[in-house]
Parts: C-alpha cells; sequence; structure tokens
C-alpha cells in the first residue's frame, strides 16, 4: 500500500496557500474596475496588523506603499493608501496584496478596463530642440531631485477630499496621456507621454492650490520653467509648471485655493500655458479623477467596511 503522506502535503499546502491570499479582514478597494492612469484607494480595518500594499500588474510588483490610518468617526479608524495605475498598464487581471511584518496577508482582485489615449506631434524649433536633446549637468541634477522628491512620502495628511482645478478657464491644449511624438529642428524625433494637463491661458493668469498641503518645492528649472510642487497626503503631490512667477516658498502650508503664482511661457513650452500634473508615489496620474471624487472616499470606505 502506498503511502499517502505526498497527497496529505500537497493538500495541506494547497489549503495554505488559498487561506494566505483570501482576505480574513474586511476592506473596500474603489474602484474596483479602474482604468490605464487612474487611482485605486484601498481600505483596511483599522484592527488589523496590515502595513503595505502592493500593487500587481501582470504578475509584476508595479508599486508598494505604507498603509497610513485615517479616523472613521463613530467607527474608529481605517487603515488606507492610494495605488497608481500606470498609463500604461495592461488590460485585463491586476491585484492588491497586504503585507504585514510576516508577510502576504492577502490579495484583492481588480480588472483593469481598456482606456484610449490621443496621439499628437509637437514642432519644436531650434531652442526648444536643444532643451530636451542636450546634455546638462544642471538639468540632469534638477530631474533627479524632483524623481527623489515625487518617490519620496511624508508623513502628513493635510487633506482627504476633492481637488479644485488651479484655473478658472476649462480650454485645454493638451490632455493626460496624450502619446506625443516630438519633431526636432534637426528632422530627428522623439516619443514620450503627457504626464498632465494643459490649460490655454493667457501669461499671468493667477494659479492656485488645487488643495490644502505643504509646498515641497518652488523654484526655476529648465525643463519646467518656474515650478511649484505641492504635498496633500504622503506620496501625493501637485504640479504647476511653466509660471510667470511664484508667489509662494518652500515649506510653506497653502489651503485651497490660495495664490500660487502666474501661469507663463518659461521652460520647454511652445506657447503660454498651466500644465497642471498628479503624482502619486512618483507615478502621474489623471487629475480629472481627483476634481470628480475624493481622494479618500471616507463616508463610501465606512459603508464598505462597516455596514
Amino acid at each position: 500500500m502506498k503511502s499517502s503522506a505526498p497527497i496529505l502535503f500537497i493538500f495541506f499546502f494547497l489549503c495554505f496557500t488559498v487561506n494566505a491570499q483570501t482576505p480574513s479582514f474586511r476592506y473596500a478597494v474603489i474602484p474596483e474596475a479602474p482604468r490605464p492612469g487612474e487611482i485605486v484607494t484601498v481600505a483596511i480595518d483599522g484592527n488589523t496588523d496590515a502595513q503595505k500594499a502592493v500593487l500587481i500588474i501582470d504578475g509584476k510588483k508595479t508599486s508598494s506603499v505604507n498603509l497610513y490610518r485615517a479616523t472613521a468617526g463613530s467607527r474608529g479608524s481605517f487603515l488606507t493608501a492610494v495605488l497608481a495605475i500606470p498609463s500604461t498598464a495592461k488590460t485585463g487581471k491586476a491585484a492588491i496584496h497586504i503585507e504585514n511584518s510576516t508577510g502576504l496577508m492577502g490579495e484583492i482582485e481588480l480588472e483593469i478596463q481598456e482606456r484610449k489615449f490621443i496621439f499628437e506631434d509637437i514642432h519644436l524649433d531650434r531652442q526648444l530642440t536643444s532643451i530636451r536633446t542636450e546634455r546638462d549637468p544642471v538639468k540632469d541634477a534638477e530631474i533627479r531631485h524632483l524623481s527623489q522628491l515625487l518617490n519620496s512620502t511624508g508623513n502628513e495628511k493635510h487633506f482627504f477630499g476633492k481637488f479644485i482645478p488651479p484655473v478658472s478657464a476649462t480650454r485645454r491644449t493638451s490632455h493626460f496621456g496624450d502619446r506625443r511624438r516630438y519633431l526636432y529642428s534637426d528632422g530627428t524625433s522623439d516619443t514620450s507621454i503627457h504626464s498632465g494637463i494643459d490649460y490655454g491661458v493667457r501669461t499671468g493668469t493667477p494659479v492656485s492650490a488645487c488643495g490644502p498641503g505643504r509646498v515641497v518645492l518652488a523654484r526655476s528649472r529648465i525643463i519646467t520653467g518656474n515650478t511649484v510642487v505641492i504635498e496633500h497626503l504622503p506620496g501625493i503631490y501637485s504640479l504647476y509648471y511653466h509660471l510667470n512667477s511664484i508667489d509662494v516658498s518652500e515649506g510653506t502650508l497653502v489651503a485651497a485655493g490660495t495664490l500660487l503664482g502666474l501661469s507663463g511661457n518659461t521652460g520647454l513650452s511652445t506657447a503660454p500655458h498651466l500644465h497642471w500634473e498628479l503624482r502619486v508615489s512618483g507615478e502621474a496620474v489623471d487629475p480629472d479623477i481627483f476634481l470628480s471624487a475624493p481622494i479618500i472616499d471616507k463616508d463610501a470606505i465606512i459603508s464598505k467596511i462597516y455596514e
């Protein structure tokens, strides 16, 4: 008679694997079917020891963010974080892994929906071609500094609600996720993805903070011209490029609607406009998402977790 030990081992291994991946805690994911370039808010029952949320797309870890505590009124609190779906993400199945100090606590499934983006050609004159293509140690240092900033996570929680537009005008000259081809003055070309929204406004148009936060960068840069960056929640930043002037300083706390400066045509810019951008853990996301709904919808989360 053959031993049943191997069969029992396989059975217990499979049970352990399934139990490790099936969430045993209450959670909410909003939305459950995001599109490329959108955000996903994940919230976990505050009584757990969960520490991280890890986004898995196409079998690969896309991002990992620390959960932080948010109040839920009489319900106490919950643990939450915001994850960014890259604009280049493939449609299909994805997952969020919830981890604690010992490893995986559970897996939450997602379904990434299809999204189409605009393609556009942008002609650059000799000066703008030079700004974009020539190596410059100052430009390289500015790029590294901004990247390090946007990939860092502070501890301050300034705002959970819905943003307001940075300008009163509504005319847009470029959209989030536009697939761009830069046509250089020497006949060569290059491609990129537009990471924000361009508002076609005249030089001198007031530009305001889209929500409460702390100014973490306010200075002139070669590519983006006069630039302001605000952190609103850990790892969530709004960016304002090509300003004619800056009226805030680094380290300042601002409210929604605070004047940041006046729009302009500085840096790599072909005409006066405001480039407005949102970043989550370094990933560019669609600013319109933040205009249409709260960053963290506490009412929806509470209804899913506690009711």
